[in-house]
């Protein structure tokens, strides 16, 4: 059953363990992308995803595909690639940029799902300190990136882009060491795609995914983890295969 959502931005989200299975996960239509329903929907594990000339859609797949932070896999090769320092990195120094290259259209793609309406939204977010990017810089030039979305201890990532070898994997890991240091618990992926499997991401129930979502989303967060060119711990959780 595919369930209206109504009109008022504080208005309830259904149960996400009632969305389809064909297609899967699609839960609810409608609604807005104010920040209050958002923040409501990443809360219970719903996210938004719609192209051009359809309705707001809102998902919670199952499985959902995840990442713990102290499970994060580095390949050899670029566990040189991160040796070498061949990248500056940075926290919300640009999520303006970010956002925009990830939107951009891409040769294996059809079209962007980063519409106007979305890039605002993320935006706003991002003003409220809940939207953060992690980036990859090659001198003044933005090279790779990902942004998302974070709330307790749990990160949400919504999309990443690169536009030099191992640029949004050297972004990722840098994000992935700083959430361990703080204190996250767990990265939300969505769905499932072999480059963050390869990254270590694995893919669990969604009755499991929202159990560890209701424990970790009302958490404490590191105060000022977010400041914009944040140096990267160096934790001893990564793994290297």
């Amino acid at each position: 059953m595919l369930f209206q959502l109504a009109p008022h931005p504080d208005a309830p989200f259904p149960d996400p363990m009632l969305a389809e299975t064909e297609p899967n996960g699609l839960l609810a239509v409608g609604g807005d992308l104010s920040p209050q329903r958002l923040r409501n929907a990443y809360r219970l594990g719903i996210f938004p995803w719609f192209s051009a000339g359809q309705p707001i859609l809102w998902w919670s797949p199952d499985p959902r595909l995840v990442l713990f932070p102290d499970r994060l896999r580095v390949s050899r090769s670029l566990c040189k690639t991160l040796r070498r320092g061949a990248f500056d990195v940075a926290l919300d120094r640009d999520f303006g940029a970010v956002l925009r290259a990830c939107a951009a259209p891409r040769p294996d793609a059809g079209g962007t799902w980063i519409l106007p309406q979305m890039m605002r939204a993320y935006e706003r977010l991002h003003a409220l300190g809940i939207a953060h990017s992690a980036e990859a810089w090659r001198g003044d030039e933005l090279v790779g990136g990902l942004y998302g979305v974070a709330l307790g201890r749990v990160f949400f990532g919504e999309s990443m882009f690169s536009r030099a070898s191992d640029a949004s994997k050297v972004a990722l890991v840098h994000l992935v060491r700083c959430l361990s240091a703080w204190g996250y618990a767990l990265i939300d992926c969505q769905v499932y795609t072999p480059h963050l499997v390869s990254l270590g991401a694995v893919e669990i129930p969604r009755v499991e995914f929202q159990r560890r979502l209701a424990d970790l989303v009302d958490g404490p967060v590191a105060a000022g983890a977010w400041a914009a060119g944040s140096r990267t711990p160096r934790p001893s959780s990564a793994l290297t295969d």
